[in-house]
C-alpha cells in the first residue's frame, strides 16, 4: 500500500498529521505492508531565508490580530500537538524558507534516508526551535541520519533538486491540493487535514479490500489544515 504525504515542514499540522498516521498504522499493525512517500508543498517560498521573524509576529501579520490574539492561536495549536503526544515549542520559533528543506529529503531520499530526515525536520523545528531553514542546521541533521557531508554542502550550495521539489508543488495543484498536510492512499483516497486517528484507521481498511481508481475524500473538513493563505486555527 503506497501512502503520498504532501506536506512542509513550517505547518504545524502536518507533524501532528504525520503521527497520527503514523499510530493508525500501527494500530493495524500495517508497518510492513505500507510504503510511506512523502511530497513537497510550500506554503510561503517567499519567505526570505534570513528571516529573523517570530513565528507570533508572523501569525500577528498574516491574520492582522494582536501579538496576544496571535500567542493564543498558537496555544491552541500546542494544546492540539500535546494531544498526540507531541511537544510543541513556539518561544524561539522563526518562520522560515523551507526550499533548501525540501531539496535536502530530495537528495536524501536517494539514499533510502528520507523517512529519517522528514521525522528530525519537523521534530527539531516543532520541538527543538531549530533554524530549519538555515544551512549549518541542515548540515547537522544530514549528518546526523548519515548522510557525507561533502555531498550535503555541495547540495545545499547548489539549486539541486529544485525540479524535484516543484513537481511535487505541481502535481498536488492538478490533483486539487489546496491544503497540508494531504495524505493519498493507492491514488484511491484522499484526506486533507491532520485527520483523527480512526479516520486514517478506515481509510487504511477501505483500500485493501476496494478497487477503483477515484480519489474519494475521508474525514470532515474540520480537521487542521495550512494553506497558501495560513493556516485554519
Amino acid at each position: 500500500m503506497k501512502i503520498e504525504v504532501w506536506s512542509d515542514y513550517v505547518c504545524p499540522f502536518c507533524y501532528i498529521g504525520k503521527k497520527q498516521l503514523e499510530d493508525a498504522i500501527r494500530s493495524l499493525k500495517l508497518e510492513d505492508n505500507v510504503d510511506v512517500v512523502f511530497k513537497s508543498y510550500m506554503l510561503d517560498a517567499t519567505t526570505p531565508t534570513d528571516s529573523e521573524v517570530a513565528v507570533v509576529d508572523s501569525l500577528s501579520r498574516k491574520y492582522q490580530v494582536t501579538p496576544e490574539k496571535a500567542q493564543g492561536m498558537i496555544d491552541g495549536i500546542v494544546a492540539r500537538a500535546k494531544e498526540v503526544g507531541l511537544a510543541y515549542d513556539f518561544s524561539d520559533l522563526k518562520e522560515e524558507n523551507t526550499l533548501k528543506a525540501h531539496r535536502l529529503v530530495k537528495f536524501a531520499e536517494t539514499k533510502g534516508k528520507a523517512s529519517e530526515l522528514n521525522e528530525l525536520l519537523l521534530n527539531r523545528h516543532f520541538v527543538g526551535g531549530q533554524r530549519i531553514g538555515q544551512d549549518e542546521v541542515l548540515l547537522t541533521l544530514a549528518k546526523e541520519v548519515g548522510l557525507d557531508e561533502v555531498e550535503v554542502k555541495a547540495l545545499l550550495a547548489s539549486n539541486d533538486f529544485a525540479d524535484a521539489v516543484q513537481a511535487d508543488i505541481a502535481e498536488s495543484r492538478e490533483m486539487g491540493v489546496q491544503g497540508v498536510p494531504f495524505f493519498v492512499i493507492n491514488r484511491k483516497y484522499g484526506i486533507s487535514g491532520a485527520q483523527p486517528q480512526e479516520v486514517f484507521e478506515q481509510a487504511l481498511q477501505q483500500v485493501a479490500e476496494e478497487e477503483g481508481s477515484k480519489l474519494q475524500m475521508q474525514g470532515g473538513t474540520g480537521a487542521g489544515v495550512c494553506t497558501d493563505d495560513g493556516c485554519d486555527l
